[in-house]
């Protein structure tokens, strides 16, 4: 096969940090905050609009409290099971490595004993079945797995038990049912492609009336604390963060919201993640070599697209092989600066693994995929002869 003549405008497909919006420039940013106290006038109002800016985008009702808060999606997910769980039986979903590891901390962490759910890679388990009378743990999209939830139908209404929802690779990229969660938490660094180690925490009524009704049994770091003397902590809401934030990072992620409403808001940005996932579908559909990992279609990714290599010659591999033929993937397309940082999570079946957010432009979408039909056969002809 000729090697393509043209290359993706931006090769980052990475699954976190992700691309840059379209036309980045450092120089777009704000610079007035920096080197300015996070609790001065200037700062707090940066941050308070970043909140307001979220809400707006992201379609948050005003029911639900926004904050941002330390350490990413993991900071913003385990502050809402150290404060929240321990008042009512648990129920833990897992059909990836993120949605393990919050298994893991229910478990070996806080002692608790929940009902564990799992499925393989590639599945989601009988989610009609789950009791959300309990607290309920789970991932929306599966970063690693390529598997969302197609919906929130499964979750009551009138339950009694807190949903507690990592929308990390899913906010600002596919409908969200916010009378059905209770919990949403985010980091910045995946659809709108912001800077890291920042979090985002949404609290809907029932779990600030849990946080206000409940004393955990364990104690509670300082980051993790968002009640004093029984009530809320309303500033954290309002801009007031629990420990310093970068001001550079906040600018960064206000810049995003920024061209988030010059494609159409929430709608505009769905779109923009459907159309990319759309011709990354298309060409798996048309290639003998690649398949998507998600069984489902109802359940495949719109944003961290997860595929396996089913050509026989590499499939038949043991599992140290097919991860090396991976590798040499990688490696070849990363040389030839076509794409970057696109293969399976570590602990995912071996494969590929591509973003296709709304900050990735469809047009290299479509380059890639002549880019990734050459570099297989290329690897083909390699060990073949």
């Amino acid at each position: 096969m000729n090697r393509p003549t043209e290359r993706p405008a931006n090769p980052s497909f990475s699954s976190g940090p992700c691309a840059k919006r379209p036309g980045w420039d450092a120089g777009a940013l704000r610079t007035d905050a920096l080197g300015r106290s996070h609790r001065s006038a200037l700062g707090k109002a940066r941050l308070k609009e970043a909140i307001d800016k979220t809400r707006a985008v992201l379609e948050v009702p005003e029911s639900h409290l926004i904050g941002i808060v330390p350490a990413s999606d993991t900071g913003a997910y385990e502050m809402a099971m150290w404060t929240l769980l321990g008042a009512r039986p648990v129920t833990a979903l897992a059909w990836e490595s993120f949605g393990q590891g919050w298994v893991t901390d229910a478990v070996k962490q806080l002692g608790l004993e929940p009902i564990v759910v799992t499925a393989d890679y590639g599945a989601l388990p009988d989610l009609a079945s789950v009791d959300t009378d309990t607290d309920v743990l789970f991932t929306w999209n599966g970063t690693t797995s390529g598997v969302r939830v197609p919906n929130g139908d499964w979750i009551k209404p009138d339950r009694q038990g807190l949903t507690l929802c990592d929308a990390t690779s899913a906010a600002f990229a596919q409908d969200l049912p916010w009378d059905r969660l209770d919990v949403v938490t985010y980091s910045w660094q995946k659809v709108l492609g912001g800077e890291a180690q920042h979090g985002i925490l949404i609290l809907g009524p029932r779990a600030v009336e849990r946080l206000e009704s409940h004393t955990p049994a364990w104690p509670i770091p300082k980051i993790f604390r968002l009640t004093k003397g029984g009530k809320l902590i309303e500033g954290i809401f309002e801009g007031a963060t629990i420990n310093t934030p970068s001001m550079l990072a906040v600018e960064d992620y206000l810049d995003a919201l920024s061209w988030a409403e010059t494609v159409g808001g929430l709608s505009g940005l769905k779109a923009r993640a459907n159309e990319n996932a759309k011709l990354l579908g298309e060409w798996v559909a048309r290639t003998e070599w690649i398949e998507n990992l998600a069984e489902d279609p109802a359940a495949r990714s719109n944003t961290s697209v997860c595929l396996k290599i089913v050509d026989p010659r590499i499939a038949s591999l043991p599992e140290d092989g097919q991860r090396a033929f991976q590798k040499a993937i990688e490696k070849r397309l990363a040389a030839e600066e076509a794409a970057f940082d696109i293969g399976a999570y570590r602990d995912a079946p071996p494969g590929l693994r591509i973003w296709c957010g709304a900050t990735v432009e469809p047009q290299d979408v479509r380059l890639l995929t002549q880019w990734l039909d050459w570099a297989f056969e290329s690897e083909i002809g390699a060990i073949s002869g």
